[in-house]
């Protein structure tokens, strides 16, 4: 971060110095040609022709001098010349032997500014700006040339000067806008410093949140991270509470089983098979939970309903012999379940419809925003509205006719579907009259 922003202010910088060096260096020349155009026209304004002896073309003089001094000091860097053709050139004392370079190749109606080094020697540099204009003077059919000329020095000297200045000033403010960069980002960082070090102390023990005491920018980072150790708390809290369960469960069927064994009970072989049951549907039924559980927190698993429902569709027709499955609805939803625990949960409903309704089993798919409902009807003679609840506690069954059962479908549908923020209802079906169970799940 902070080279790039040293890369770009240095940029701007340049840029920036660069453009402002040509406005102000032009800006000085600029005033330096107007002073020169100001006497030069003020020079053609005071000319006139003299008069001559000889009959011939007069020389140019001045009806009134000029007033800088420095055009009669020799050498003084300010110099003017008047010549035409055929005419005596007119020079200003201070070019005492020297003169003004001539070009015959062009005529300057307007004034012609540019910069020569013609008075310039090997031992002495003397770079001049000079503006010349023709005119043609009353009482003469001359065209004379007027040059006004004066050393660049002073205006190069300003130019440095200028340059010097916007170099240190930009260098200056390059170095503190860089500073500032850097302690922006030093500072604006800093939080993050504190989150790992608060991250830290969560890992040895000495903390188990991170403190609110954090910008608005950083805030939400902290929420989330303490959202995902409540989240990681309540898996290791659930995972305990269903292993203690697990444990209570086992209890009862060992101790009956052992107290049998221990009192040499004649139908050992029969208590045996009877709690070993029990015991197995206790075990399947916190695996699935376990399971499931364990695909959420490893990834957001997506499965197809429709794949899931033919498949449970080829299962429970093999197992059930006259009984009709038709499904409908959205071939292409998606929810955000494991496949294995979609199929688990879509069997458990499918198989109850077959088993316990008349056979006819109707499966449709539903889009609800974002759930995807799956209505599973049978035309059986249903269950009482009241009486619905019961079917969700472990090991509860409603069915007096001996059918073969663990009382743990339901159950484990309900807790597989919480576990992926999903629910299950129980209603009663307005087509085929028997029990419509609602299996909702989030969308994929």
């Amino acid at each position: 971060m902070i080279g790039i922003a040293g890369v770009w202010i240095g940029a701007l910088l340049l840029i920036g110095g660069f453009a402002l060096d040509r406005v102000l260096t032009r800006s000085i020349v600029d005033s330096f040609d107007n002073q020169l155009v100001f006497v030069l026209n003020s020079m053609i304004a005071s000319s006139e022709i003299g008069p001559s002896d000889t009959g011939d073309q007069g020389e140019v003089r001045f009806n009134r001098a000029p007033a800088d001094q420095r055009f009669v000091e020799p050498y003084s860097g300010l110099y003017f010349q008047i010549s035409g053709s055929g005419a005596e050139t007119f020079p200003s004392r201070s070019l005492w032997d020297r003169r003004l370079r001539v070009s015959d190749s062009h005529a300057d109606v307007k004034p012609h500014l540019y910069d020569s080094d013609e008075f310039s020697t090997r031992d002495h540099a003397e770079p001049i700006r000079v503006a010349e204009r023709d005119a043609i003077l009353p009482g003469s059919n001359v065209r004379w040339r007027f040059q006004v000329a004066q050393s660049r020095e002073t205006i190069d000297d300003q130019i440095r000067r200028l340059r010097s200045t916007l170099i240190w000033s930009f260098s200056a403010l390059g170095v503190g806008l860089l500073v500032l960069a850097a302690l922006q980002t030093f500072y604006g960082l800093w939080p993050l410093r504190r989150v790992r070090d608060e991250v830290s102390a969560i890992r040895s023990g000495d903390k188990t949140r991170i403190s609110d005491e954090f910008p608005t920018e950083i805030r939400p980072l902290t929420e989330e991270i303490n959202q995902l150790l409540a989240h990681s708390e309540a898996q290791a809290e659930e995972a305990r509470r269903h292993a203690g369960n697990l444990a209570h469960a086992l209890k009862t069927p060992l101790t009956v089983i052992t107290n049998a064994a221990t009192a040499s009970d004649p139908d050992l072989v029969r208590t045996v098979v009877r709690e070993a049951s029990v015991m197995r549907r206790q075990v399947d039924h916190h695996l699935a939970r376990a399971r499931a559980i364990g695909r959420r927190a490893a990834a957001q698993s997506r499965a197809r309903v429709w794949d899931s429902l033919e498949a449970v569709q080829r299962a429970v027709d093999r197992l059930h012999d006259g009984v009709t499955i038709d499904i409908a609805g959205d071939h292409a939803a998606q929810v955000r379940v494991e496949r294995q625990d979609l199929d688990e949960m879509l069997g458990n409903l499918v198989e109850n419809a077959a088993k316990y309704g008349g056979g006819r089993v109707f499966v449709t798919v539903e889009p609800k925003g974002k759930m995807i409902d799956i209505l599973v009807e049978d035309d059986g003679p249903g269950i009482p509205e009241d009486r619905r609840g019961e079917l969700f506690t472990r090991g509860a069954r409603l069915d007096t006719t001996g059918k073969p059962g663990t009382g743990l479908g339901l159950a484990i549908v309900r807790d597989v579907a919480e576990i992926y923020g999903g629910t299950i209802h129980l209603e009663e079906s307005e087509d085929l009259g028997g029990l419509l169970a609602r299996l909702s799940l989030p969308a994929g």
